[in-house]
């Protein structure tokens, strides 16, 4: 039943809200992105060791794609319960079934001890690890944006930040394990060391999200008459197509910046810890850029930001090769920053509170994990895309990316500003308009 005297907003349980969707998000992230600088560095030789060495690498990096593969199931699995039951019930089983999944890996057996039964495992695994990202992103957001009163998008950045802090711890824990053990022990033991630890990383992040309440939003809403997935496919298919075109040109640059890079620049004369250092740090940078700029979009709103930042990402996308190609790491570093940092954040941080603000509450976990999890398939589709046509020459790839770029520019000019709207429902749950009197696209 709707409360009539509307949902009643903590200062507490907001401060709890983002603290526990940042800490969930860094966990979530480590895990996952701890995997794809493993798939690259370890898995090849650990689980793929009866293969030729290049079927090796690609089927480890297969398994990587994987998880990408399986994030929408999760957001519609999550979201589904998520619209029906709350928010926090399902990131405390997202959280778990993280921190367990990843903890598991640590103890795999090798393709030498148990034969192909290792790589299936892991496979197994790394689809739990999607199923898991791809239900966490839509609550982790929703927890902080729907206890928000105001700055939604700086509250609700906080989870997209978390990426990045997921990506420095993880790559910062496996150069720490390489640097203290050698070639032989890391393959041994070493690799395994970063995963157990999940499992500490699991317990203070479920310490802070139990003591955190539902979102008043949530609790004062009229639960869907019909299943949510249903909900948004029959109520806003256009606000999830646009959800989805807002977010690929961001996560094809992510890819790009983040996996398909270090391969390349690798390929150019590069170390693979130089190419991580640098990668490092444009992820710190990047932590800062994403809250900077989705705070700039409650003042601003959200389209200016991400249509800026979508223009630069695409300028970033023609500098970037060239500047590795010049084999000088400080331009290498420098290239990095401009994306990672700059230019990329732009376009990625205010995405939190963009996907939340396109749907009703009945079906807000449903629409926005669907539309921003099919849009994450360019970060996991862009390195395998750009290795294939690489031959062609990385002008083409600039091109590629600089289109998928404009994907977001036009997705996100078809959408009404949307940084004033209320996000309770009217009695027919539809996102009430911004009092501007423009009306979100339903």
């Amino acid at each position: 039943m709707t409360d009539t005297h509307g949902p009643h907003h903590s200062p507490v349980q907001l401060r709890r809200a983002v603290l526990s969707s940042y800490l969930g998000s860094v966990i979530e992230y480590y895990d996952f992105l701890l995997y794809a600088t493993a798939s690259a560095v370890v898995f090849s030789k650990v689980f793929f060791s009866g293969l030729d060495p290049v079927v090796g690498t690609i089927a480890s990096l297969g398994t990587f794609t994987t998880g990408y593969l399986a994030r929408p199931l999760g957001g519609i699995v999550f979201g589904h319960f998520g619209d029906l039951l709350g928010r926090k019930r399902m990131l405390v089983i997202t959280m778990t079934m993280m921190g367990i999944a990843s903890t598991l890996i640590g103890v795999l057996p090798t393709y030498a001890q148990a034969g192909a039964l290792a790589p299936i495992l892991l496979v197994v695994l790394r689809v739990l690890q999607g199923i898991a990202v791809g239900g966490e992103w839509g609550g982790a957001v929703l927890m902080s944006a729907e206890h928000a009163t105001t700055r939604r998008g700086l509250w609700a950045s906080f989870t997209n930040a978390g990426a990045p802090s997921g990506m420095v711890v993880s790559t910062l824990m496996l150069t720490l394990m390489a640097a203290v053990t050698t070639d032989a022990q890391f393959l041994a033991w070493g690799w395994r060391i970063p995963f157990l630890l999940s499992v500490v990383l699991l317990a203070i992040g479920l310490f802070v999200r139990l003591k955190v309440t539902e979102t008043p939003v949530f609790a004062a809403a009229t639960r869907p008459s019909r299943a949510p997935l249903v909900e948004v496919l029959r109520r806003h298919p256009r606000n999830l197509l646009l959800a989805v075109g807002v977010g690929f040109g961001a996560f094809v640059a992510q890819g790009t910046l983040t996996t398909y890079v270090l391969a390349y620049a690798v390929g150019q004369g590069f170390s693979r810890q130089t190419v991580l250092n640098a990668i490092t740090v444009s992820s710190v940078g990047a932590v800062f850029g994403i809250i900077g700029f989705s705070a700039l979009s409650d003042r601003i709103g959200r389209r200016p930001v991400v249509v800026g930042g979508a223009v630069a990402t695409a300028i970033v996308g023609f500098l970037l090769f060239p500047m590795v190609d010049s084999r000088s790491a400080g331009l290498l570093v420098l290239a990095l920053v401009l994306g990672q940092s700059i230019a990329h954040p732009a376009m990625y941080g205010p995405l939190a509170a963009l996907c939340t603000e396109l749907f009703g509450t009945r079906a807000r976990y449903t629409g926005a994990s669907l539309g921003y999890q099919v849009a994450g398939l360019g970060a996991g589709v862009a390195p395998v895309v750009f290795a294939s046509i690489a031959g062609a020459g990385t002008l083409l790839i600039s091109v590629v990316i600089a289109a998928c770029c404009l994907v977001t520019v036009l997705s996100v000019l078809a959408l009404a500003e949307s940084h004033r709207t209320d996000l309770t429902d009217d009695p027919d749950g539809v996102v009430a308009p911004a009092p501007e009197g423009i009306r979100g696209t339903t």
